[in-house]
């Protein structure tokens, strides 16, 4: 069997995880649901892979996905209610902010003795 080393790629990982207020909202909207935690919304959050060139510390991480936060706020609201109708009306930076934890990861090692595939990739190949 060959030998597989590790290796770093040229990415970085932001992960935003949700705070007390993500929660609150959650809880809120479908008061009947089953309870939910935040250690239990913060365990399986999206992982941002984003070029080392353009994110190479915590502070450009942060400058990068205030950048992009409307996207990334509409992606949250959206994994749990599709129902646009029960989103925060007024949602801005400041909001966005005290909802989500801004995490960054410089190095990204890969185990994978594949190559990343995404998903146009995938799709190609099922065409």
């Amino acid at each position: 069997m060959e030998e597989f080393y590790p290796r770093t790629i040229n990415r970085a990982i932001i992960i935003l995880l949700p705070r007390q207020p993500a929660l609150d909202w959650i809880m809120r909207v479908e008061p009947e649901q089953e309870p939910q935690t935040l250690a239990n919304i913060r365990q399986d959050c999206d992982a941002l892979m984003v070029s080392q060139r353009e994110v190479d510390s915590v502070e450009s991480a942060q400058k990068w996905v205030h950048g992009n936060w409307e996207m990334f706020f509409d992606e949250f609201l959206g994994d749990w209610y599709t129902d646009e109708e029960v989103w925060p009306e007024k949602r801005t930076l400041k909001m966005f902010n005290q909802w989500f934890d801004i995490h960054y990861q410089s190095n990204v090692w890969d185990f994978a003795d594949e190559p990343i595939e995404h998903d146009e990739d995938a799709e190609d190949e099922q065409a």
